[in-house]
């Protein structure tokens, strides 16, 4: 048995030395695959000198990120409402100038559309305005004549009712029966006329009857035009204020820098501008034309100017005709009727009122329409310049012809 034992310790005793020896070994390596590499003390100041370098720059990096359109990995960017205007390439000065540019275009052609759907809302309104005139002249015709219809059955009813007291015999007997033959024969004279007027008296009731069928009829169609006209008021009312509101939510959008910007290329800076380049600013609803201004071809038209003039600084609101603000068909307008001579209301009539001028023709108070459909007219006051009512957000000002596309001129005087 003793022997038997030692022989199994001589077997198993190797196995477990050689495993420890391989644990041992196994444990040496991990250790030194895990340890880095030695370094001086001098390596190790240069690493940590560049790694804040490095962390420095990371920071500078993410401060700048917000000026740029694009920024790089692990820049930082703003949050928020700004954030996000940022984010669609909006930044100020330093943002793409393709967005602040694209944001204008859009913006002036939703003020274009305006404008012309207010001058269709000014046409609509006048049309409105004048149906109810009507309506309400032949409404008190119709009165009138409804009256005299009265009065025109009554004078038939007191015929009528004379008739039936002269008694009701035939005319035969009551001469057998009659005590005074010569009264009775006066009387039915009496009664002849009388029977003559009635029939006078029932043609003109006929008449008047016809007549007031007449004006009832001509009273509807113009409350049918009325209604016409008022549904079209709502629909270009509509339409303006939908643009408006657009072109509003895209002003909105930008940054005070971005607005200011447009806010420049609009002419704002220039609103309060009199006169020609050069002249200096004014106070608003004060201004006259400088000494050195193109003389006006007649005394209506420098009345005219001038009181363009005097309307600089004021704002424009659709469909406004004065005093204290105007659109820009409503401005010209009021010129000249400062001046005695009466313009429609719109730009697509003002610009059939009076004669046609060319372009190099131009005259100060000549009338300039812009745009292919019309739909926006000043008041040239020389030296390639003219007063108009931009659009809301811009007073009356001065501004060159050349901002937009010449359409044609008119002269009223």
């Amino acid at each position: 048995m003793a022997s038997h034992s030692r022989r199994s310790r001589h077997r198993r005793g190797p196995v477990p030395a050689v495993r420890t020896a391989d644990r041992v070994t196994d444990r040496a390596t991990d250790r030194t695959a895990a340890r880095p590499p030695l370094v001086s003390r001098a390596t190790a100041r240069a690493a940590l000198s560049l790694a804040l370098v490095s962390a420095a720059s990371v920071s500078l990096l993410g401060e700048s990120a917000q000026a740029d359109p694009g920024p790089a990995a692990g820049a930082t960017t703003t949050s928020g409402a700004d954030g996000a205007k940022e984010a669609d390439g909006a930044n100020g000065a330093n943002g793409p100038a393709g967005s602040v540019t694209a944001v204008k275009a859009r913006v002036d052609a939703l003020y274009q559309q305006a404008e012309a759907a207010t001058q269709q809302y000014d046409g609509a309104r006048q049309k409105a305005a004048t149906a109810r005139a009507a309506v309400t002249d032949l409404q008190d015709e119709l009165a009138r004549k409804t009256a005299r219809l009265n009065t025109t059955r009554d004078r038939l009813g007191s015929i009528a009712t004379a008739q039936y007291r002269s008694g009701t015999l035939d005319p035969a007997l009551q001469l057998a029966l009659s005590s005074s033959p010569e009264t009775y024969l006066a009387q039915v004279g009496a009664l002849d006329r009388m029977g003559d007027r009635q029939a006078a008296t029932l043609a003109q009731l006929a008449g008047q009857r016809r007549e007031i069928e007449q004006t009832r009829a001509e009273a509807n169609g113009k409350l049918a035009t009325l209604k016409a006209a008022q549904g079209q008021l709502a629909d270009r009312k509509r339409t303006v204020q939908t643009a408006l509101h657009q072109a509003q939510v895209l002003l909105d959008s930008l940054t005070p820098t971005q607005r200011a910007t447009v806010d420049g290329s609009d002419g704002g800076a220039d609103a309060n501008r009199s006169g020609a380049p050069g002249s200096g600013t004014t106070t608003r609803g004060t201004s006259r034309p400088p000494l050195d201004a193109a003389p006006a071809p007649s005394a209506r038209a420098a009345q005219a100017v001038a009181f363009a003039y005097r309307a600089i600084g004021l704002p424009y609101v659709w469909g406004a005709t004065g005093p204290g603000s105007y659109d820009c068909s409503g401005l010209t307008q009021a010129a000249w009727r400062a001046a005695g001579v009466s313009l429609p209301r719109t730009t697509y009539t003002q610009i059939n009122a009076g004669t046609r001028v060319s372009e190099s023709e131009l005259r100060p108070g000549d009338l300039v329409f812009f745009y292919s459909g019309v739909s926006h007219v000043g008041l040239y006051i020389g030296h390639g310049e003219m007063i108009h009512a931009p659009h809301p957000g811009a007073p009356i000002r001065i501004a060159p012809i050349s901002e937009m596309p010449f359409a044609g001129a008119t002269r009223p005087a």
